[in-house]
Order: C-alpha cells, then structure tokens, then sequence
C-alpha cells in the first residue's frame, strides 16, 4: 500500500472497484469462427490523495465508476483474443500511466471457464458449455514499470478410485487450488504473444493432472496427500520454467464407504 506521514500518524490507503463483470466475443475473420471470455475484474489503485482525508477534496480519487467504465473500454479495444494475465496487465498500465498520482495498480481478475462444445463430432462455431474451474491472475504494476505478477486455478476437481495408500476402498478426491509467480520483473519483459499466458495456464494445468493420475494404463501410486501435493508442486516448477514458485492448496474430499445389508442379507458397498 502507499505509505506516508500524515499529521505524525503512518497513513495507508488503496481504494478501488470490485467484482467487474466483462464478457467479451471476438469473431475470426477468416474462419467465422467466435470466441468468448467472461471475466470478474477487480481494481485497486495507490495514490497521492491525502487531500480527500484531511481536506475533503476528492478530485485526486479516481472515481470508482471511472474504473468499471475503463474496464470496459480496454476490453474493447482488444482488438483480438488475448490472455487474461495480457488484460490485466495492460489495465493496470492505463491506470499507473494516465493518472499522474496513481503509484501502482493491483488488477485482479477471475476468469469463468467457457469451452467450445461439440456436436456430432466437431467443434461448434459459435456454441459453448461452462465448465469448472477458473482461471485467476492479479497483476501489479508499477509506475516505474516493476511489475509482480501471479496466475492460478481454483476448484480444479481430481478424483481417482485406487493408488491410494489410506484405503484402497476410499476415492481419492481433491479440489485443487494453484497460485504461481511468474519471473518477470517488469512490464518491458513480458513475451508479446496475445495467448503467451494462456498456453502456460494449461501446460500448468496438464501438468497437475498428468502428476496425480499418472499413467492411463498402470496410474501412479500415492503414499499420502500430503506427498501428492508435493508432487504436483515439484513437477510444475520443473516443467514449467517462466514460474518461479507456486503455493498449492489441496483439500481431500472424502467418500467414506457405507455398508448396507441387502434382503439376502450380504453386505454391499457404497
């Protein structure tokens, strides 16, 4: 947060807008084809604006409706599909770059998982399903260009019925939620391909769900949750070089097996 002495006192404060909601279409022009994304756009701006707490002048505040309505108009303006990480980055440089007393910007979004569907076989033009797990990155950026940026996956829901240590009869069930810091330091060193982040999202992804499954024939073996998650940890870190480190919650869901007796009276399992 932005730091100063106010009348002897250490003062903090960040205002912002919460909980944006943006869906954009863009149309390919060559193969017709659409594309969508739905994100929840949060802003959180530092700035020089001790005058609208100690003089009631608000005119160094950028006005929270100000920000909802730059969200949608730099999602217009993306002229073509990007990443969500791209988004936020350049939403949070349009704010530190615009407003002289804005010192950083901190956007935070959540994007839903819409996937194209198929019917008969093939990938609908235009129709989409919504999924599961989402998408999250926030970004940081600097007026001096030092940019701090995250990209993650919440509730992303894992289920396999043996290689369990615990008990062989119990499924093993988890909802996994990933956060990775990525290695760059500044605004200038960030790949300039539109879906740069999107692929590594789901590198990061496959590389999640190949580590807990294993292979499809023969699975892989899991002493404990604890060693699973540190697994999947390891194995994004070493494949997925850009991340610099990641923090993984794991929840186990548990399915607990029940007997009931049946007329004949054997015992079934469920």
């Amino acid at each position: 947060m932005a730091k100063e002495v106010v009348e002897g006192f250490n003062f903090q404060q960040r205002h912002g807008k919460e909980r944006v909601r943006v869906a954009r279409v863009w149309k390919d022009k060559k193969s017709g084809r659409y594309f969508v994304v739905e994100w929840r756009v949060s802003v959180s701006l530092l700035s020089h604006c001790i005058n609208s707490y100690i003089r009631d002048d608000n005119s160094d505040i950028v006005a929270t409706d100000t920000m909802k309505n730059t969200v949608y108009a730099k999602a217009k303006e993306c002229s073509k599909v990007l990443s969500v990480e791209n988004f936020a980055i350049e939403l949070a440089k349009h704010f530190t770059s615009f407003y002289k007393q804005v010192t950083t910007a901190i956007v935070n979004i959540v994007e839903k998982p819409w996937e194209r569907i198929n019917v008969d076989g093939r990938p609908h033009e235009h129709g989409f399903k919504l999924g599961s797990e989402k998408h999250t990155t926030e970004a940081i950026v600097k007026k001096s260009g030092e940019l701090w940026l995250t990209s993650g996956i919440e509730g992303l829901s894992l289920l396999k019925t043996t290689k369990d240590e615990e008990d062989s009869s119990v499924l093993f069930f988890i909802v996994l939620y990933l956060h990775g810091w990525y290695s760059y330091e500044s605004v200038g060193s960030v790949p300039q391909k539109p879906l740069y982040f999107t692929e590594k999202y789901l590198d990061v992804k496959k590389v999640l769900v190949d580590t807990f499954f294993g292979p499809p024939n023969v699975g892989v073996y899991s002493p404990s949750v604890q060693s699973t998650l540190y697994q999947m940890a390891k194995a994004t870190l070493n494949r997925v070089p850009d991340i610099s480190s990641v923090q993984l919650k794991m929840p186990n869901i548990h399915f607990l097996p029940a007997n009931i007796s049946s007329k004949e009276g054997q015992i079934v399992k469920v």
